[in-house]
């Protein structure tokens, strides 16, 4: 089973990694692709949500970890 992790965090990675991935994304097909996908918008979106993930992380270590209810 894949780790839990809080909606509203996962919904900020998720806009920090389209943004990311948005600015290298410089044509139609590499937004689009074909039917099955893009080998390089896959890598392009995985490479991405790590560096929003790796921010996070950056931004917990300086301003603390998020609180839990």
């Amino acid at each position: 089973m894949p780790p839990v992790m809080d909606e509203g965090r996962k919904r900020v990675i998720g806009i920090m990694a389209a943004i990311l991935a948005s600015l290298h994304m410089r044509t139609a097909d590499d937004l689009f692709g074909g039917p099955q996908g893009s080998p390089r918008t896959d890598k392009l979106i995985a490479a991405s949500i790590q560096w929003a993930e790796k921010i996070m992380d950056k931004i917990d270590t300086t301003f603390g970890a998020p609180l839990t209810k």
